[in-house]
């Protein structure tokens, strides 16, 4: 943050987050942060005042003032995503918000962006493992090629897609997504688990520079329950990285040992070269609400007060050593941070005015279509029916049907509002285009574009270009931190010691995003065969264009194999280049000749033609009397 001053006269005066504007006579501030955005919402000034109606959950005295305003924006945000913007502007006073007229766009928006961000399909890629199954792979393919098998399979049974899906929907709306990993001994794997961002309270040390808090708290109320006797309370889990303890019988734990300064150290799997001195604490635990006091935010709850959860097996979570070296929480964040903050930014926040306009729009669209589909109408000289009990008029209704009895200069007028009607529906369009210019997702992203108006793909791809621009920043943001996932991943596994997860050094893994705009798979086809027949593109290369188009390629190596055995004509030009029928027999992927197969004379020396020594030596093709003889038996 950063702290003006004001008196006629600007200073800086270095804060986190925060900039605030003093004047000489007033006091006024002007608070610019992470979600500043919202300032213009009067329910943002205070949102943890006691007796607010629209927050009155962040009164609890155990959620720290700096997260108030983070947490008010979570719940403005999902009110919106859920067509409830108007109920919570109704409960803050205002009280003509519940004819507010909300149609989905905010959603819309959400979920258009996160299929762009998502593409049509997600793959765990090891670097390397494509390379596996060359001729002669490099150094340490193998094992790339079998973490990433595993990692995929991982990835399957603990439904990564659809943890996925649910971790950054919440990130693309609300700016901020956690993902919580922990080792499962009945499952023999580490689970993944997605939780709301209201939950997270990472706790910082702004005396140390680093990108990853130390202690992490997950904390949420507990509603009371009176089946079963209990208080509303408050839950905790916490990981916090601390130096290894001693236990209280005096014996280290296994494998654990002492270095020259009276330490405990450990090996973990991943470094068996470097001991460490630190390992990662787990403790779960409850506090009634009424225990909690004035003063005592969720990082300094009394320790004294808490009833500690016990785990299946019987041990109670209350420091629990966890036996690896990181806290398996990982924050992600829908945007790239602005320098010294942490906190990401929803895809509504530039354009949430914007949506409350076409609210409004709407709302008064609503209103004027009533009065066209039924008009008001002015009646002159009219014979009214009259009830007979009080002798007034009878209030008339406009109905299929009715007849009106008029005098002589009796006349009807009815009030056209048509013309509002188109311009207010006029301005509606030019809310979405301006929502989707401003938003980048691009008319052309969002499906409101006219076919019409597109004169060629190129144009289409200029119209997308802030629509590349995002998912590209949006994909910048995630790509370390489901780098850092995965790699939490393997070492639990090594934690664990998970049957075929030995000790060494953890392989950089990543997440490959599938394309986020439609391919023209036609053109990227003929692209690949005119560069394959030129010989300017590989197989291996042609087959990884082909995947990234869309096409259902499950493995490009397996794929380059199939190829491969199937390439009689390559594997013929490929013999008679080299005269050695084992290559041919490689690349088609046979076994090699064993001494059962009878040697045939070399074409070429007076015993047999080329055709037949094509045929008999097992390397099918066409005949070809201009091509060199010289090709050795199968």
């Amino acid at each position: 943050m950063i702290a003006c001053p004001i008196a006629y006269e600007v200073g800086f005066e270095p804060a986190w987050g925060l900039i605030a504007w003093r004047g000489m006579v007033g006091l006024h501030s002007l608070v610019i942060d992470a979600w500043s955005w919202l300032n213009y919402k009067a329910v943002m000034t205070d949102p943890g005042r006691p007796g607010s109606r629209v927050f009155p959950e962040l009164a609890a005295p155990w959620l720290p003032d700096q997260d108030l305003r983070r947490l008010a924006t979570y719940k403005l945000l999902a009110a919106y995503d859920s067509n409830q913007a108007g109920q919570l502007a109704a409960a803050s006073g205002d009280e003509a918000a519940l004819e507010r007229r909300e149609l989905g766009d905010a959603a819309r928006l959400v979920d258009t962006a996160l299929g762009y961000l998502l593409g049509a399909e997600q793959h765990i890629v090891v670097p390397g493992a494509e390379h596996a199954d060359d001729e002669e792979p490099p150094e340490g393919t193998a094992a790339a090629a079998e973490a990433q098998v595993r990692l995929r399979r991982w990835a399957e049974d603990e439904l990564l897609p659809l943890r996925i899906q649910q971790t950054e929907r919440t990130a693309v709306l609300s700016g901020d997504g956690v993902y919580v990993l922990a080792w499962e001994p009945s499952k023999g794997r580490p689970s993944l688990r997605s939780y709301d961002p209201g939950f997270y309270f990472p706790v910082w040390d702004d005396d140390q520079d680093t990108d990853f808090p130390t202690r992490v708290h997950l904390a949420w109320e507990l509603p009371e329950d009176p089946v079963r006797g209990l208080k509303p309370r408050v839950r905790r889990i916490t990981w916090e990285l601390g130096p290894i303890g001693q236990p209280s019988n005096g014996a280290q734990a296994v494998g654990d040992q002492v270095d020259a300064a009276g330490r405990p150290v450990r090996t973990y799997p991943w470094e068996p070269d470097r001991p460490s001195a630190l390992t990662c604490y787990l403790t779960d635990a409850e506090w009634q609400l009424e225990d909690l006091g004035r003063g005592r935010t969720v990082d300094q709850l009394d320790r004294a007060k808490a009833r500690y959860r016990v785990r299946s097996d019987g041990t109670v979570l209350d420091r629990l050593d966890l036996m690896i070296d990181f806290v398996p929480v990982v924050h992600v964040t829908n945007t790239i941070p602005h320098a010294g903050d942490r906190w990401g930014q929803s895809i509504l926040a530039k354009v949430l005015q914007g949506l409350d306009e076409l609210a409004a729009t709407d709302s008064d669209s609503a209103s004027a279509s009533a009065t066209t589909g039924t008009p008001i109408i002015g009646l002159a000289g009219a014979q009214l029916p009259r009830d007979r009990a009080t002798g007034q008029p009878i209030p008339v209704q406009v109905r299929a049907g009715a007849v009106w009895q008029l005098g002589e200069s009796g006349r009807m007028d009815a009030l056209d509002t048509s013309p509002q009607l188109a311009e207010l529906r006029a301005r509606s369009e030019h809310l979405i285009d301006r929502i989707a210019s401003a938003s980048r997702l691009t008319a052309a992203g969002l499906g409101t574009l006219d076919p019409a108006t597109v004169p060629s793909g190129y144009t289409l791809q200029l119209a997308l270009g802030p629509l590349d621009a995002l998912i590209g920043s949006m994909r910048l943001a995630r790509e370390h931190k489901y780098k850092l996932l995965l790699k939490f991943v393997q070492r639990l596994f090594q934690a664990g010691h998970a049957e075929g997860w030995t000790a060494g050094e953890t392989l950089p893994a990543k997440i490959a995003w599938g394309p986020h705009t439609p391919t023209d798979r036609a053109a990227v086809l003929d692209e690949v065969v005119k560069g394959l027949a030129a010989g300017v593109l590989s197989l291996e290369t042609s087959v990884r264009m082909l995947m990234e188009a869309g096409y259902p390629i499950e493995d490009a190596a397996q794929e380059v194999q199939r190829i491969q055995r199937r390439a009689f004509d390559a594997a013929a030009r490929l013999a008679d280049a080299t005269g050695d029928n084992g290559a041919v027999r490689e690349y088609l992927g046979m076994p090699a000749a064993g001494p059962e197969i009878p040697q045939l004379p070399l074409p070429g020396l007076g015993h047999e033609s080329p055709t037949s020594a094509r045929a008999n030596s097992g390397v099918a093709g066409p005949a070809d009397p201009a091509r060199p003889a010289g090709r050795k038996s199968a």
